[in-house]
């Protein structure tokens, strides 16, 4: 090991030591931190000496979809899951729990950042059930305030009789 490794493995040893023992729930004798400070630069060095004799692993696994990007979104029902083939209305839940985000989910496919994670169907019934309990409108608005008067709005306040006193 040359001495530059050797100085690279005690630093990094030493930054290594000093983040396990700044954990809170890490809980030492000060007669330990020697022992362990050596027992991590023993695996330090054992890590970078034998680093170059192991070859790196492919960090992408090749995934193989299930089914095309056309194909998934052929139906307005439900798409299909490029991971198992099966149809969902919606794919949150199903990305979850192989431990995916859509935005991973569109990466390992190499799908368009547009692609749509709901079936068109799910989304415009969930559209229209939000307009129909009145979500999207401002406070006190109603659906026929927004393009014509409101009833409220025609009421009209009758016109006192001459002869009789006006009530204020």
């Amino acid at each position: 090991m040359s001495e530059e490794t050797s100085a690279d493995a005690v630093t990094l040893a030493t930054e290594l030591t000093i983040a396990w023992l700044g954990n809170a729930n890490t809980r030492v004798n000060a007669d330990d931190v020697p022992a362990f400070l050596k027992s991590m630069f023993d695996t330090v060095s054992s890590l970078g000496g034998g680093a170059a004799a192991v070859e790196p692993e492919s960090t992408a696994a090749e995934y193989t979809p299930a089914v095309t990007a056309r194909k998934s979104l052929g139906s307005p029902e439900h798409i299909i899951s490029m991971i198992d083939g099966k149809p969902y209305k919606t794919l949150r839940r199903h990305l979850s729990g192989h431990g995916l985000t859509p935005e991973q989910y569109r990466k390992r496919y190499n799908l368009r950042s547009d692609y749509p994670m709901v079936a068109p169907a799910y989304s415009t019934a969930r559209r229209e059930m939000a307009k129909k309990i009145g979500l999207g409108r401002k406070p006190g608005e109603t659906v026929a305030k927004r393009g014509t008067a409101t009833a409220a709005d025609k009421i009209s306040v009758p016109k006192a009789k001459k002869g009789s006193p006006a009530k204020a």
